[in-house]
């Protein structure tokens, strides 16, 4: 007969600590029964932020409501639409000018999450808001091992001059503790593995590292006691989950390990400055993450995410994609029909990496459903035009069920000037982390469930 176990068990070894995914196991035996309901997975939020704003009109759908049909950037969720909702109209009044001047980039990501207008400054006296992503981790983070992770492709800044005045904290960071406190975020799969499946034991994660580097070993190799164990305790089904589960962690781990070597620069090709010990190519990099956040999400590691495709003002250039311009160069078009077809390329490309993630998260079992749709994923920019550099009626969508309090699969269009933090009310009452207030916000978003 199948054991119960905690859903606090972890599989431990040398300098680890592998958390584990949602097991039928882990449910209360009257649940198994049909005694009580069964005990619903926890609920996760994620925000995805993309730079440069967006190329509106082939990102915005013409029909609002259930049959809407997508535009070109979105097309590649086409398998996901019943998990997509589109919000249009939605307002970041705190990126806006209001009297300082230019700095749109930089106060477009420090408002993202905050709502709040950050003061201009390239010194230490920076200025701005609370995160909706900290807010959420103030009151239900201590739930999980990590109250929160904040991630990125391009690493953070503390200082310096990014964008007219403001400072390259403003430009690259969306996470912000408090008023002065941004939180930086981790670019480097490597450490971001280390740290999910880290002991919390410095000396012991030391000796495990050497012997990895130099035996060759997996981080499961430590565990596999634990891991044995354990499955003599588990029924068919959940067997063949922690199988699967296990093989998935493995497979990150290859590519990690295998992943800090960088190509001989193409000809031609800008040179685009990497951090040290990241993957060399961009959607490598992006897609490691994106696993990386799965696995955090389905061992219930953390439930609150941020992540960055890259900071704004990137002048990144995309030749897998034929777009060798700088993005931020490319997104100052001046109406130029070529330059606004190469922007919608790089939109694209940046949809098809956020559908891959997705995928993964609705592949992956959790309670009776997925993790997609146990979730709400935030995706967008601070920007709308990247020409323009308007902050209203910006690329918002929101992806997942929230756990059935969220009816997706629709196109809705709020009135204008409805503030975004609107959006992030309503998704901190789902997660229990009620807020009356968050920068500019006005009130919850009910549309989301009508």
């Amino acid at each position: 007969m199948t054991s119960r176990i905690s859903r606090r068990t972890v599989l431990r070894g040398l300098g680890t600590c592998l958390a584990l995914p949602w097991l039928e196991a882990m449910m209360p035996v009257q649940s198994v029964l049909g005694g009580e309901p069964a005990v619903k997975p926890p609920l996760r939020m994620a925000f995805l932020y993309v730079p440069n704003g967006m190329h509106m009109e082939d990102w915005t759908p013409d029909q609002v409501g259930e049959n809407f049909q997508l535009k070109p950037i979105m097309e590649p969720l086409a398998n996901l639409r019943e998990y997509l909702t589109v919000i249009s109209g939605l307002t970041l009044d705190g990126a806006r000018p209001h009297g300082d001047g230019g700095g749109d980039h930089a106060r477009s990501v420090a408002a993202f999450l905050t709502g709040a207008h950050p003061r201009k400054t390239d010194g230490a006296n920076i200025r701005n808001g609370v995160s909706v992503d900290q807010v959420a981790a103030s009151k239900i983070g201590a739930k999980t091992r990590f109250p929160s992770l904040e991630l990125g492709c391009e690493p953070s800044a503390t200082a310096g001059n990014c964008d007219s005045g403001y400072s390259c904290a403003y430009t690259s960071n969306i996470s912000w503790r408090d008023e002065s406190t941004p939180v930086a975020k981790e670019v480097n799969p490597r450490a971001v593995f280390d740290r999910l499946f880290g002991s919390g034991d410095a000396s012991e994660e030391g000796r495990a590292k050497d012997l990895r580097r130099l035996k060759r070993k997996s981080v499961l190799d430590f565990v596999l006691s634990d891991a044995k164990s354990l499955q003599n305790k588990l029924g068919t089904a959940d067997q063949k989950k922690l199988d699967e589960y296990l093989y998935s962690v493995r497979e990150i781990e290859r590519r990690i390990v295998g992943g800090d070597k960088l190509p001989v620069q193409e000809e031609g090709v800008p040179d685009y400055p990497r951090p040290v010990g990241v993957p060399a190519d961009y959607v490598e990099h992006l897609r490691t993450m994106f696993d990386l956040m799965v696995l955090a999400m389905q061992t219930d590691s953390t439930r609150i995410l941020s992540f960055m495709y890259t900071n704004d003002s990137s002048n990144r250039s995309y030749p897998v994609i034929d777009v060798r311009e700088g993005h931020h160069d490319l997104s100052h078009h001046g109406r130029n029909k070529e330059k606004q077809a190469k922007i919608s390329k790089i939109n694209r490309h940046h949809v098809v990496q956020l559908a891959y993630f997705l995928e993964k998260l609705k592949n992956t079992p959790d309670g009776e459903g997925n993790l997609l749709d146990n979730s709400m994923i935030v995706y967008g920019s601070g920007i709308a035009d990247g020409d323009a550099h308007n902050h209203n009626d910006l690329p918002i969508a929101l992806f997942g069920r929230g756990g059935g309090t969220i009816k997706p699969g629709r196109h809705l269009r709020v009135p204008n000037e409805t503030p975004l933090t609107n959006l992030y009310l309503s998704m901190l009452e789902r997660m229990g982390a009620k807020t009356e207030k968050l920068g500019d916000s006005t009130g919850p978003l009910t549309v989301l469930d009508s």
